[in-house]
């Protein structure tokens, strides 16, 4: 991509051109040429919106919820992004859901961009473009941005990352509470919705939901932060003081019953967040969680140019299998150049 078009791109998405917008997300997500560019063009103009994810397993709701979230919010003057991250399709790696029809409270508003992406065999089901996407949507000027994510159980603690704010959706009478606490989800979430509420059993899943808080509140006493990240990624102390209470939302999301209440939680939050000062505590650990991401992803992507100049993997597999040298040896000659570049500056 030409930098003229990389500037035409930014432009259109500052301006608020939804075509522009369309065509940023699709160039990210594609990795098209320039689109590194593109990202590091709109960062300047970020840090605006609030991020909110959503996840749960399968069957819980969360499009619904995610629908009457994004029309409560217009409803209140605010414009919405959102971004649902699809299984990726073993064919093209696309999402399989595609844009989905499940935002229909929605058609035809402007102020409400919505997005399907593939995870693309991402463990947490958001690839390195959701959090590009973030920034175009950032950028652009949305007031907040929702991530849905694929219901993908302990491997969703990745919507940690690019969020402000982590709800949690569970279904009465279906067990995803005890399933929660075994695969580590109950971790991540600031908020916890128990969605169709009018079904039998909602309330004894409220109460245990909220005795599984309790019960982890008590067991991770002392340690650095609620979300169980231990000290930050930038290499500071995460803070101990002024924690947040998780919250325990009952919703019908069918209905748009408790949304209202939900966002006041959401809202109650993130000034919080504000207040305690560990909005920023975040935001410096997704950046320094994003710089080793990129890191590794170059540098994984020079190791494989350099075992091509060595001939290939299958020709340093057969001196390996024929005794010749071993893994070790071989490790250490691909790494050498690298390293002594990196000696040299």
């Amino acid at each position: 991509m030409s930098e003229a078009r990389v500037d035409d791109l930014v432009g259109g998405v500052l301006d608020g051109e939804h075509r522009a917008l369309a065509r940023t997300i699709t160039t990210i997500e594609n990795q098209e040429p320039g689109y590194r560019e593109l990202v590091s063009a709109l960062h300047a103009h970020t840090g605006d919106a609030e991020v909110i994810g959503v996840t749960g397993s399968p069957g819980a709701g969360k499009s619904t919820l995610v629908d009457k979230l994004a029309k409560t919010y217009r409803d209140r003057g605010l414009s919405v992004g959102v971004i649902a991250v699809d299984p990726s399709s073993p064919y093209s790696g696309g999402a399989v859901l595609g844009d989905r029809i499940r935002m229909a409270s929605n058609v035809g508003d402007m102020d409400v961009f919505f997005r399907s992406m593939s995870a693309r065999g991402q463990l947490g089901g958001l690839s390195t473009a959701t959090g590009d996407a973030i920034t175009a949507l950032d950028a652009f000027g949305k007031d907040r941005i929702v991530v849905e994510t694929v219901g993908a159980g302990q491997n969703e603690v990745d919507v940690v990352r690019t969020a402000d704010t982590v709800v949690v959706l569970v279904q009465p009478g279906s067990g995803d509470d005890v399933q929660m606490l075994k695969a580590g989800i109950l971790e991540i979430g600031d908020v916890f919705v128990v969605n169709k509420a009018d079904m039998d059993g909602a309330a004894t899943t409220v109460s245990d939901l909220r005795e599984m808080l309790h019960l982890r509140d008590g067991s991770t006493a002392g340690s650095a932060g609620h979300h169980g990240l231990g000290s930050m990624a930038d290499g500071t102390d995460d803070a101990d003081d002024d924690e947040w209470d998780p919250q325990v939302v009952e919703t019908v999301a069918t209905e748009g019953r408790g949304v209202d209440d939900l966002i006041d939680v959401l809202d109650d939050h993130y000034a919080h967040l504000r207040e305690t000062g560990e909005l920023d505590r975040r935001e410096r650990t997704r950046y320094a969680e994003k710089i080793r991401q990129l890191l590794r992803a170059d540098a994984a992507a020079l190791l494989e140019d350099e075992i091509d100049r060595h001939g290939g993997m299958a020709a340093l597999v057969d001196a390996v299998q024929a005794r010749e040298t071993d893994p070790y040896t071989v490790a250490d000659r691909i790494v050498e150049p690298l390293a002594d570049c990196v000696e040299r500056d």
